[in-house]
C-alpha cells in the first residue's frame, strides 16, 4: 500500500498541471475567438524571401541641374475678344459651387477663369495674356517654346525661376512642328538645356518642368508610356507619350531624362474640359525639335519642298479597282493648280510608288521625304498612270506654301435639288450638273449603303469613276459594267466635297 500511496502522491502534481494546462489552453482559445470572431489557424513561422524591387530615385539632383534653364512665357496677345468657346476650356468641375470670397475662387478668377453661369457681356474682355513654358537652348538667350503659345502674340515676356521678367523677341516659328524660338537680349549668361537622345524606352523615367496654370517652376515626374504616337496633327505626327502630369501652361516646356537632357518638347495633352491632365501627354521628339530649332535660329523660317498634290494611301480596294498589281505607294487624289506636280505631268489617279528609286510606304512617308528636301531640288518619281503605265517623272520641287490649310473650293455648287437617278446597286442618286467640266451632284445616299458608311453624303459630287470623267448616269453604268466583265469587285469613285476630293472604292453589286 505504501508503494501505491507513493504512486498516487507522485501522480497528483502531474494531474493538477495537466488540468491547469488544459484550462489555460481553453482560456487562450476563447480569448482568440472573442477578439477575432473566428479561431485563428496557427501556421509554422518562416522568413519571407527578400525581393529586390526597383528603387525609386530622388530627382532632386536632376532638378537642381536643369531648373534654371526652364522659363515661363507670357504673351501679350493681339487685340481680340475672348470667346465663350475659349473660356469654356478653363471651366472646372465644382468651380460654380465655390463662394465668391473663397480663396480658390479668387485664384481661378485671377488666372482668367470664370463661373459657367456668368455670361459674356457685349463688351467682351480683351485677351491680355496667354501663358506657356519654354527653355533656354543657349547661354546667349535663345528659348524654345510651342508655336501655339506665341501664335497670336504681339509682345513676349520671359519669367526666370527667380521671378525676373525679361522682354523677348520672336526669332522664328514653324506651324508644321508647332515649334518657335524666342530671343532674350541680355548681358548675363543663361543656364541652358541640351537636347539628348529621344530613342527612349517605354518605362524610362522622365521629368516635366513648366508653368501649369501660371504656377511657374512646377516639376512633375512620370515614365515614357509609348513612342511614335500619331494624334492626327499632320505629317510630323510622331510623339513621345508620357504620364508625367502636364497641364495647361506646360506647353513649350521640356521633358527631361534623368541625365538632365531634353528628350521632348511638351505640346499636347488628353484632358477634360478644364484642360487638366489625365495622365496622357505628348512631347515632340528631341531629334525633330533640335533640327527645326537650329534652322529657325539661323534663318528664322523653315523652307520645305513641295509637290502640290493631295494624296491618299493605296488600299487593297483601290489597287483592285484600278487593276494595280501591288498594294503600295500613294494615290494622287488631286493636283493643285500651278503646282510642281501639275507642271511636270502628274495627274489625278496616278500612283507614286517611289521617290529617288526608294519605295514609298504610305502618305506620311512621301510627305515627310518631300518636305525634308530643299525647294528647287529636282527629284525622280516613279509614277504609275491609271495603275498600268510605269514611268519616271523628274519634278523640280517648289516651296511649301506659308498657308498649308488654304481652302480648295468646289468647282460648282449644286443647282438642282431634284431626286435624281439611282446608280444601280450602290444606293446613290445623282443628277447631271450640265456643266462643261462634267460631274454629277449627289442628291441622296441610302443610309444603309456602303457609300454612306464611307462618308459619301448628299451635296457631294462624283467627278470620275475608275479615272474616267463622267457626266451622266449612263457614263457610270458603262464603266461599272466594263469593270464587272473584267472580274473586278470594286470601282473607284472620285468624290468632290467642299474643300477638295477623295477617291473612294465601292463594291460593285451585280444585278
Amino acid at each position: 500500500m505504501k508503494k501505491s500511496n507513493e504512486y498516487v502522491q507522485d501522480k497528483e502534481p502531474i494531474y493538477e498541471f495537466e488540468v491547469f494546462f488544459k484550462f489555460l489552453s481553453i482560456a487562450l482559445l476563447a480569448m482568440v475567438v472573442s477578439v477575432s470572431g473566428w479561431p485563428i489557424k496557427i501556421a509554422d513561422s518562416f522568413a519571407l524571401p527578400v525581393i529586390s524591387g526597383p528603387q525609386i530615385p530622388s530627382f532632386a539632383p536632376v532638378v537642381d541641374a536643369v531648373y534654371s534653364s526652364v522659363v515661363s512665357v507670357r504673351v501679350q496677345s493681339k487685340l481680340s475678344p475672348v470667346s465663350d468657346k475659349e473660356m469654356e476650356l478653363f471651366d472646372f468641375y465644382g468651380f460654380d459651387d465655390l463662394p465668391d470670397d473663397h480663396p480658390l475662387s479668387r485664384f481661378f478668377r485671377d488666372f482668367g477663369l470664370r463661373k459657367k453661369t456668368e455670361k459674356k457681356s457685349k463688351n467682351a474682355p480683351l485677351r491680355p495674356i496667354a501663358q506657356g513654358s519654354g527653355f533656354f537652348v543657349s547661354e546667349d538667350g535663345y528659348i524654345v517654346t510651342n508655336n501655339h503659345v506665341i501664335a497670336d502674340g504681339s509682345s513676349f515676356i520671359i519669367v526666370l525661376n527667380d521671378g525676373t521678367e525679361l522682354p523677348a523677341k520672336l526669332v522664328g516659328k514653324d506651324t508644321r512642328t508647332d515649334l518657335a524660338v524666342l530671343k532674350v537680349n541680355d548681358k548675363r549668361k543663361f543656364v541652358y538645356a541640351e537636347f539628348g537622345d529621344d530613342n527612349v524606352r517605354v518605362g524610362d523615367w522622365v521629368l516635366a518642368v513648366g508653368n501649369p496654370f501660371g504656377l511657374g517652376g512646377t516639376v512633375t515626374a512620370g515614365i515614357v508610356s509609348n513612342r511614335s504616337r500619331h494624334i492626327g496633327s499632320g505629317i510630323y505626327d510622331d510623339y513621345i507619350q508620357i504620364d508625367a502630369a502636364v497641364n495647361r501652361g506646360n506647353s513649350g516646356g521640356p521633358t527631361f531624362n534623368l541625365k538632365g537632357q531634353v528628350i521632348g518638347v511638351n505640346t499636347a495633352i488628353v484632358s477634360n474640359s478644364g484642360g487638366t491632365n489625365l495622365g496622357i501627354a505628348f512631347a515632340i521628339p528631341a531629334s525633330t525639335a533640335k533640327e527645326v530649332v537650329s534652322v529657325l535660329i539661323k534663318k528664322g523660317k523653315i523652307d520645305r519642298g513641295w509637290l502640290g498634290v493631295h494624296i491618299q494611301n493605296v488600299t487593297k480596294e483601290i489597287a483592285e479597282s484600278l487593276g494595280f498589281a501591288e498594294q503600295k505607294g500613294v494615290f494622287i487624289a488631286g493636283v493643285e493648280k500651278d503646282s510642281p506636280a501639275g507642271k511636270y505631268g502628274i495627274k489625278e489617279g496616278d500612283i507614286i510608288s517611289a521617290i529617288e528609286n526608294v519605295p514609298v510606304k504610305d502618305v506620311r512617308d512621301l510627305a515627310l521625304r518631300v518636305a525634308s528636301l530643299p525647294p528647287g531640288k529636282k527629284v525622280e518619281l516613279t509614277v504609275w498612270h491609271a495603275g498600268q503605265e510605269k514611268k519616271s517623272v523628274f519634278v523640280k520641287l517648289g516651296t511649301f506654301p506659308t498657308d498649308p490649310e488654304k481652302e480648295i473650293k468646289s468647282t460648282k455648287e449644286e443647282e438642282d435639288k431634284g431626286e435624281g437617278r439611282e446608280i444601280s446597286g450602290l444606293g446613290i442618286k445623282v443628277i447631271s450638273d450640265n456643266s462643261a467640266s462634267g460631274g454629277l451632284s449627289i442628291t441622296s445616299v441610302d443610309e444603309n449603303s456602303e457609300a454612306a458608311e464611307k462618308g459619301i453624303k448628299e451635296g457631294m459630287r462624283i467627278i470620275s469613276v475608275n479615272n474616267s470623267k463622267v457626266s451622266s448616269v449612263e457614263d457610270i453604268e458603262k464603266i461599272l459594267n466594263l469593270s464587272r466583265k473584267k472580274g473586278r469587285k470594286n470601282a473607284l469613285f472620285q468624290i468632290e466635297f467642299k474643300n477638295g476630293s477623295n477617291f473612294i472604292p465601292l463594291k460593285i453589286i451585280k444585278e
